[in-house]
């Protein structure tokens, strides 16, 4: 066999997790007390969400998908429209429901990673002001502290909040979701209680139950600049707001980082990549450089979300190849790296776009009465690297 034919095994750590992701509003269907419920409803600015893939009373079957595709764990999030339906009324009906799912997560050896807000607010918080409010960490860290004082025996690993700069930027500064306010001094606003509520929400987290792991979830791009200094200096500065300012004032309460990717930003470097469904670049090398950039914080590390909008499956499985070999570079950096989610396990509801972008390892038919489930090509050479624990390469 020739030098140029040999095939390479970039083996992964013991005890590295292979997962996928996925959200409450996103998948589980039929939640109708939450912010993007009642805009769907009243303005018509984002469409409904209605029973999506009715992930709520078929992740049984979701999960046996995700364990015969060779995963050994899974990102979930709460619903905190389920759980605090009126403020300080908690449901324990509900929290039946998600003991119950984290239970068949474990039940099929599969680990669990739950993320507590994933963007939908219940409406009587979001109709008063939501992270507007001036009490907005203390009632976030009630929530919080109420839930992992509920869960945490049946799950170790807790993030407080998914991608806080994704939620303030688009619904405050860019007013493209509820609660569609276009404001620089609200957006300012919010993103200083957001942090100042998983700050808190953490020490009342670790007050409960100092054994938890908790940390927030952070969505960070991959910033490229060519020589011009103007351009350097605008992505320097983006770079720093957008990656590090709120990790960096949250660092102290943080025993992990979650972190997201999906793209990179480029300034002045011309940018041919292929381009995902959604028009995002397809640049999983970027991942390396982002995951690299955390190493001095000195954090575990989880890739909770990345992925791609492909419906025809042409480039997914090349780009989880992609990814996942940007994973093992930074490893070899010296970065504390524990795990890789895929988003997503299931197709979903993506936000304002609806149900069109499709994301999943796990086709959904949404016109079908059972929403029927197909798993896709692509989720096989994903299937391969979870269960050999590291990826192939010439």
């Amino acid at each position: 066999m020739s030098s140029e034919n040999k095939e390479e095994f970039l083996k992964f750590p013991e005890g590295f997790l292979w997962g996928a992701a996925s959200a409450s509003y996103q998948v589980e269907g039929g939640i109708n007390n939450n912010d993007w419920a009642k805009a769907a409803r009243e303005t018509g600015k984002v469409p409904p969400a209605d029973i999506s893939c009715d992930h709520y009373n078929k992740y049984e079957q979701d999960f046996d998908i995700a364990k015969s595709l060779g995963q050994n764990c899974q990102r979930i999030s709460i619903e905190w429209s389920r759980i605090e339906p009126a403020e300080g009324r908690f449901d324990q009906n509900e929290i039946q429901h998600y003991r119950k799912v984290l239970q068949s997560l474990r039940d099929r050896g599969l680990k669990p990673f739950v993320t507590l807000w994933h963007f939908t607010l219940p409406t009587w918080f979001s109709d008063n002001g939501g992270f507007e409010r001036k009490d907005a960490p203390e009632i976030f860290a009630k929530y919080c502290s109420f839930v992992t004082s509920q869960l945490g025996d049946l799950c170790d690993n807790f993030s407080t909040m998914n991608e806080p700069l994704v939620v303030s930027g688009i619904g405050y500064h860019r007013g493209k979701w509820p609660p569609f306010k276009k404001s620089k001094l609200k957006t300012i606003k919010v993103v200083k209680n957001l942090i100042k509520s998983h700050n808190l929400a953490y020490k009342e987290i670790k007050k409960e139950n100092p054994r938890l792991e908790v940390g927030v979830v952070k969505h960070n791009i991959n910033y490229v600049s060519n020589w011009n200094p103007i351009n350097k200096i605008i992505s320097s500065v983006v770079d720093y707001f957008w990656n590090y300012y709120f990790l960096k004032k949250t660092l102290e309460n943080t025993d992990a980082i979650g972190i997201n990717y999906y793209t990179s930003r480029f300034f002045g470097v011309k940018n041919d990549v292929p381009k995902n469904d959604m028009g995002w670049p397809l640049n999983p090398e970027g991942l390396e450089k982002v995951l690299i950039d955390l190493k001095k914080y000195n954090k575990p590390i989880y890739i909770t979300e990345a992925g791609i909008a492909d419906e025809k499956d042409q480039y997914r499985a090349d780009y989880i190849r992609g990814l996942v070999k940007s994973t093992y570079g930074a490893i070899q950096s010296g970065v504390d790296i524990r795990g890789f989610m895929y988003w997503s396990i299931l197709d979903n509801f993506e936000w304002a776009e609806g149900f069109w972008p499709r994301f999943g390892l796990v086709e959904i038919d949404y016109d079908s009465p059972e929403k029927k489930r197909t798993i896709r090509q692509s989720a096989f050479v994903y299937k391969d690297i979870c269960e050999s624990n590291g990826l192939k390469i010439k």
